[in-house]
């Protein structure tokens, strides 16, 4: 009986370059902060590879660490990004085209505006925060979250472009 491999190689190759193109991208809009497209590929990766979509995710968040340092502010990083990929499997496969585009956005945006608010159980536990700790720093990280929402819903007019792209390029390939 044959063994199926969980990833081809083809696979393994192309979530390789995602995640790196993931943190390129993001190493790219590093002077805008809470400004970036990692919402953007995360939704548009989930809504074309489903659960494969966890391989390049990961392969970023390793490569932030590599490169940023593997420290205690990475450590939500490991749960933080599945929020996103959850939030995403969880909307239907098919969508109205007119309206997934917004519903792809507005995704992209709540994870951005729930952001702090996600990444607070890990600063609870790091730093013995108590429940008022934890609620003042999700207040004192509210302007943060904004920005990272708003920019979040502007940059989330990608995904739909991005997910045409890659399903273009799956198409292409696969014959």
């Amino acid at each position: 009986m044959e063994k199926r491999s969980l990833l081809t190689v083809r696979e393994i190759v192309i979530f390789g370059l995602l995640g790196g193109v993931m943190y390129a991208s993001k190493l790219l809009m590093e002077f805008l902060p809470n400004v970036h497209l990692i919402g953007v590929f995360i939704v548009a990766l989930t809504v074309v590879y489903r659960y494969k979509a966890l391989f390049p995710i990961y392969v970023f968040i390793f490569l932030t660490g590599l490169f940023n340092g593997f420290s205690m502010w990475w450590l939500p990083y490991l749960y933080i990004w599945d929020f996103l990929w959850l939030f995403t499997m969880l909307l239907p496969k098919k969508m109205n085209k007119y309206v997934a585009p917004f519903v792809y956005m507005a995704v992209c945006s709540l994870h951005g505006f729930l952001y702090g608010t996600l990444y607070a159980p890990a600063q609870a536990l790091m730093f013995g925060l108590n429940l008022k700790g934890t609620i003042a720093w999700i207040i004192a990280g509210l302007p943060w979250d904004a920005v990272h929402g708003i920019s979040n819903f502007v940059c989330g007019i990608l995904i739909t472009p991005l997910i045409k792209v890659i399903r273009l390029c799956e198409k292409n390939f696969n014959g």
